[in-house]
């Protein structure tokens, strides 16, 4: 059976290579950005009066419903992910759009989910495939650690394999909607609090320094903030925030769960596109080396 999970494993590597490239480069910039917006999270700095007040410069109808803060840009999106005004925290003044660098990690970010095809389908099969030959390579048993590129092939595969499992099993369940923490609880009774209110209340519990989002959802209106190294998501009603429980797919897919974990998810993207690298390249300097036998025999022969 070895020889035919070879086979197998081979060919799906090099049908799907040209998406799962994509997939793990896109993967490996992404891991940074949880540590971006960790590391440029200064404590009090945000507070709910100076978002009161951008709010009301920017927002004076009180239409928006939606905010969403990069501590690395420094910018506060009144109004949503996508089409919403974008404003300097520090000045309160209007930006034409977002920097560079979220420009960078917002088109990473779409590449990854969709290949800017709009092929989510075409993404969720190479993550089944990436899993598949994880498990393939499992399979064909416990390799020979040589210090060779086929040595090196097979020890970053098994050497990081609990990890290799996990990153597109996680994706899998992220994409079929699976977070193992039950239906989500029901709305809070009455009108939700406004967008200015929830401030109020989020920051009466929490530093909004940490905050990436806070928005309706699910009939609820929910707030995410980085504490102590981990995306936490919040329920605000008027009455205060109360922790939801904790979707593990996203979190250690996203590689948000501690401060330590984008890290992790970084050396694991470049141990992913390594093997991706080298698979085909072996397989092409075999098939490289075989012609070039067949071609010496023939020349002999004749």
């Amino acid at each position: 059976m070895k020889a035919w999970f070879l086979k197998l494993h081979r060919w799906l590597a090099l049908a799907f290579a040209l998406p799962l490239a994509v997939v793990l480069v896109t993967g490996l910039i992404l891991s940074f950005e949880p540590w971006l917006a960790g590391r440029a999270v200064q404590p009090g700095t945000l507070t709910p009066a100076k978002i009161e007040q951008l709010l009301a410069r920017h927002d004076p109808q009180g239409q928006a419903r939606a905010i969403a803060y990069r501590s690395y840009d420094n910018t506060l999106t009144i109004g949503g992910r996508g089409q919403g005004k974008i404003v300097d925290a520090a000045s309160g003044e209007a930006r034409p759009g977002p920097s560079g660098l979220a420009s960078f990690l917002v088109a990473s970010r779409r590449l990854h989910e969709t290949l800017l095809l709009d092929a989510g389908w075409l993404v969720v099969a190479s993550t089944v495939v990436m899993l598949a030959l994880v498990v393939l390579g499992a399979l064909m048993g416990w390799p020979r650690i040589r210090n060779t590129l086929g040595g090196w092939h097979r020890a970053m595969g098994w050497g990081l394999l609990p990890l290799m499992v996990l990153s597109p099993l996680t994706g899998i369940f992220i994409a079929a909607g699976a977070t193992f923490t039950g239906p989500p609880p029901a709305a809070a009774p009455g009108p939700a609090p406004r967008l200015a209110e929830a401030v109020r209340v989020l920051g009466a519990q929490h530093d909004l320094s940490g905050l990436v989002w806070l928005r309706p959802q699910g009939g609820r209106l929910l707030a995410r903030l980085i504490v102590d190294g981990e995306y936490r998501v919040y329920a605000v009603t008027k009455d205060g925030a109360v922790p939801t429980p904790r979707n593990w797919p996203r979190l250690w897919h996203e590689g948000n769960f501690a401060s330590w974990a984008a890290w992790m998810n970084a050396i694991l993207s470049v141990a992913m596109i390594g093997l991706l690298v080298t698979g085909p390249w072996l397989w092409l300097r075999r098939k490289l080396r075989h012609r070039a036998s067949r071609t010496r025999g023939a020349a002999a022969t004749a």
